[in-house]
C-alpha cells in the first residue's frame, strides 16, 4: 500500500479540530451556531478567492448578511422567507461581484455548509446524535476512500476532475462510513434496520459526489486547492465539500419525514 505524503500532516490537523468540533457539537447553542458561522466566513472567502470575484470584501458581507438573516429567519419560524432571503442574497451577490453564476451558487454553497447542520442539532439529543452520525459517515468515508484505495488501487473514479480517486476507494469508504454511521447508531441505542443501513449508503455517496463536484468547480478556475487554511487538507471548502452535500440530503429526508423535528424524521424509522 502506496501512502501519500501528506498523511502526516492531515492526521495531525485532524486530531487537532476533531476534538475542538465534537466538543463545540455536543456544547450546543450558540457556540455551535458561531462555529458553523465561521465556517461559512471561510468557505466565501475561499470561493471568491477561486472564482476571481470582483469586489470578494463586498461578497463576503453580502454572503454572511443573508445566511444571518436566513438563520434569523429560521429561528422565528419563518422558513419561507429564510428561503427567499438566500435566493435574493444570491442574486444580489451575482449582480454585484462578477462571474454571475459562479457568485450565486457560491452564497448557496456557504448557507449549505451551516444551515443544514444547525437546523438538525436544534437543542436535544436526537438533534447532537443526528450531526454525530453525520460526522461518522463523512469523516470515516473520506478516511476509507483514502486507505482501500491506496491499499487496492484499479480503475479511476473519474480522472478528469480527480485523478487520485479510485472506484476501489470510493466503494471501500461507502461501506466503512456505513458502518461507522450505524455502529454511532447502536452507540446511542438506536435501532438500526435496512432504512437506516440504505440512509447511511446514501449519506456516505452523498459525500463522495460533493467532493468531486467541488473538483470540478476547482478545475473549471485552474486551481488545486480552496485554500492552505488547513495543512494537508487544503482550505475549507475542500473539507466541507463532501460534508455539506451529505448535509443538505440528511435534512431533506429528516423535513420530508417530519417538519416539526427533522433530527427524528432522519434517525427514528
Amino acid at each position: 500500500m502506496t501512502i501519500g505524503p501528506d498523511l502526516a500532516r492531515r492526521t495531525v490537523s485532524a486530531l487537532i479540530m476533531i476534538p475542538v468540533v465534537l466538543g463545540i457539537t455536543v456544547w450546543g447553542g450558540w457556540a455551535f451556531v458561531l462555529l458553523w458561522l465561521v465556517a461559512s466566513t471561510a468557505v466565501l472567502h475561499e470561493w471568491s478567492h477561486v472564482a476571481r470575484l470582483s469586489r470578494p470584501w463586498a461578497y463576503l458581507a453580502l454572503g454572511l448578511a443573508a445566511i444571518c438573516a436566513a438563520l434569523a429567519a429560521l429561528a422565528l419560524g419563518q422558513g419561507t422567507i429564510a428561503v427567499l432571503v438566500l435566493l435574493v442574497g444570491a442574486l444580489v451577490g451575482a449582480l454585484v461581484c462578477g462571474t454571475r453564476r459562479a457568485s450565486a451558487m457560491g452564497i448557496l454553497v456557504a448557507a449549505a455548509a451551516s444551515i443544514p447542520v444547525v437546523i438538525l442539532r436544534g437543542e436535544d439529543q436526537i438533534g447532537l446524535v443526528a450531526i454525530l452520525f453525520l460526522y461518522a459517515i463523512v469523516w470515516c468515508t473520506d478516511i476509507g476512500a483514502y486507505f482501500v484505495g491506496r491499499m487496492l488501487g484499479g480503475a479511476k473514479l473519474w480522472p478528469r476532475l480527480s485523478p487520485n480517486k479510485t472506484w476501489s476507494g470510493a466503494i471501500g469508504g461507502a461501506m466503512i462510513g456505513t458502518l461507522a454511521g450505524c455502529a454511532l447508531l447502536l452507540a446511542f441505542g438506536l435501532r438500526i434496520g435496512p432504512a437506516v443501513i440504505g440512509l447511511g449508503l446514501v449519506l456516505s455517496i452523498a459525500g463522495q459526489l460533493g467532493d468531486l463536484a467541488e473538483s470540478a468547480f476547482k478545475r473549471a478556475f485552474g486551481v488545486k486547492d480552496a485554500g492552505q487554511l488547513i495543512p494537508g487538507h487544503g482550505g475549507v471548502l475542500d473539507r466541507l465539500d463532501g460534508f455539506t452535500a451529505a448535509a443538505l440530503i440528511a435534512l431533506a429526508v429528516g423535513l420530508a419525514r417530519s417538519l416539526e423535528a427533522p433530527a427524528s424524521g432522519l434517525l427514528l424509522w
